[in-house]
């Protein structure tokens, strides 16, 4: 092996930098104190005459549940899973089997395989396992009941504490995928989805590795999404709102008549109209689903022309919940309203709120497609 192999060697055990924040940091630290705190304090009030009453592995446990609550070992089923199981299986070791090191070696090795089978993986129940085990007179006294006093209560002690803090500090726990519902309701996967790395594509290569990933697929999906993002930002510059938006836009008031405002989006062949007050300030958007599902529609689906339906105003109909964007937002933040979120029309609003323009997806299509152009002329020819 040569010198510079041997370098590169001794250079694999250097730990590697931490990428987490120092927000994170001092939550899981801070999390570890309040809960196995409480967790202790509790149990020690419940179980006051049992000894033990609070077992090591429940340290274990912590840092998995304040330090990295976004791990699949750390979610609910995993720790009290994983600890009732790998108890249960120690005391059995204990119990029937005479040497302690064979007795170690098959309630660790036993564990895990179930561990596996109930998808409750938890890297600290091995160390429940073992205590089991090695726990001496006072365990080996409890016998079966050491997986009810104390592990089963010490364990869901810890949990609703990691409940308690994960969810004030606004951390998703139990952490599981948001999945979003298509917006049109039908079975196809949504248009970000189609191309490029897909969630199938994940599992698939994750199948193939055969490996334990302490990540889970919708985290490894989220990162890429995340990562592909920095790259379009990159590929495409900062295009913002502000140099693509149509600036002459066709608006509407609240008090303007619906029928009005249906004839003057036919006249210019526009498929929504901001609203706006007297000082331009946008107020909601009216777009042709809002004719047609709202208070100006007859029951055949068409738009009021009786006198009876003269009455209905722009005001009667608009949609009033408007996502909106700013001049200096660049397209690339906008990407997942236009494509997933089934936006058609963005109002471009200033910081007092008062409409400067719209965006639109054919405004997108255009800019992007002109970018990529661009990109592509300024790659010198090999």
């Amino acid at each position: 092996m040569g010198d510079r192999n041997v370098a590169q060697w001794l250079a694999a055990f250097v730990p590697a930098a931490v990428t987490v924040s120092r927000r994170e940091i001092a939550l899981g630290a801070l999390g570890a104190l309040l809960g196995l705190g409480s967790a202790a304090w509790l149990s020690h009030h419940m179980l006051a005459g049992l000894n033990p009453w609070f077992i090591a592995p429940m340290g274990a446990s912590a840092v998995l549940l304040f330090a990295v609550p976004s791990s699949p070992l750390a979610q609910p089923w995993s720790i009290v899973g994983g600890n009732l199981v790998a108890a249960l299986i120690g005391v059995t070791c204990a119990r029937w089997v005479p040497d302690l090191a064979l007795a170690c070696a098959l309630a660790g090795s036993l564990a895990i395989a179930a561990m596996f089978a109930l998808r409750c993986l938890h890297p600290p129940s091995g160390a429940v396992a073992l205590t089991a085990v090695l726990g001496g007179p006072a365990v080996h006294a409890l016998g079966y009941a050491f997986v009810l006093w104390p592990v089963a209560i010490d364990s869901l002690l810890l949990l609703m504490a990691a409940l308690v803090f994960n969810v004030s500090a606004r951390r998703r726990y139990p952490h599981h995928a948001h999945a979003p519902a298509p917006p049109h309701f039908t079975r196809d996967v949504l248009p970000s989805a189609r191309v490029g790395l897909t969630l199938q594509d994940l599992h698939a290569a994750i199948e193939a590795r055969g490996e334990l990933l302490d990540v889970s697929e919708d985290d490894l999906q989220d990162l890429f999404v995340e990562a592909e993002h920095r790259a379009w930002r990159r590929r495409f510059g900062s295009l913002r709102c502000g140099e693509i938006m149509s600036r002459d836009v066709v608006s509407a008031t609240p008090s303007m008549a619906a029928q009005d405002a249906w004839q003057r989006m036919i006249h210019h062949a526009v498929k929504a109209l901001p609203v706006v007050d007297a000082r331009s300030r946008l107020l909601g958007i009216v777009t042709l689903h809002d004719f047609f599902v709202g208070h100006g529609a007859t029951a055949g689906g068409e738009i009021a022309t009786q006198a009876g339906h003269a009455a209905w105003l722009v005001g009667d109909i608009m949609t009033p919940d408007v996502l909106t964007a700013s001049p200096a937002q660049e397209l690339v933040d906008l990407m997942h309203a236009f494509s997933d979120g089934g936006r058609h029309h963005l109002p471009v609003v200033d910081h007092d709120r008062r409409l400067v323009g719209m965006l639109t997806q054919s405004d997108m299509v255009a800019a992007l497609f002109r970018a990529g152009i661009e990109r592509a002329a300024s790659v010198p020819a090999n």
